[in-house]
């Protein structure tokens, strides 16, 4: 199972931009899914995720701005980032908890990250 994220890029602080990120390969169920951040010199950070069920997180710095979302049909997350800062900036990483089979638990799979950069 490898998750593919996509979408990232350089935006103009105040814009807008639109990650996704879905798994591919063979597996039973996706649970959990989110989005991480990790920016030049600092440590990885949650920046949002929700549960199969819908319900969601997320970091205070990015409240009101981002939102998460996903279509279990198509197994994909979203993260709709607006009114973008430059202290966004930041590698981030798609993050989904997969059942490859449905007698096995869960493990945390990471995408290979997609690099967002906001200019001033």
């Amino acid at each position: 199972v490898q998750l593919q994220a996509s979408g990232g890029g350089l935006v103009q602080a105040g814009g807008s931009l639109r990650l996704s990120c879905a798994p591919s390969g063979s597996f039973a169920s996706v649970n959990g899914m989110g989005w991480y951040r990790q920016a030049l010199g600092k440590q990885r950070e949650l920046v949002a995720v929700i549960s199969s069920g819908g319900s969601t997180n997320y970091a205070e710095s990015v409240k009101g701005r981002f939102t998460i979302s996903r279509d279990n049909a198509k197994n994909t997350v979203y993260l709709q980032m607006n009114s973008l800062k430059p202290e966004d900036t930041a590698v981030y990483y798609c993050y989904a908890n997969i059942r490859e089979t449905m007698w096995k638990p869960g493990y945390d799979y990471w995408g290979q990250g997609t690099l967002v950069t906001v200019s001033s």
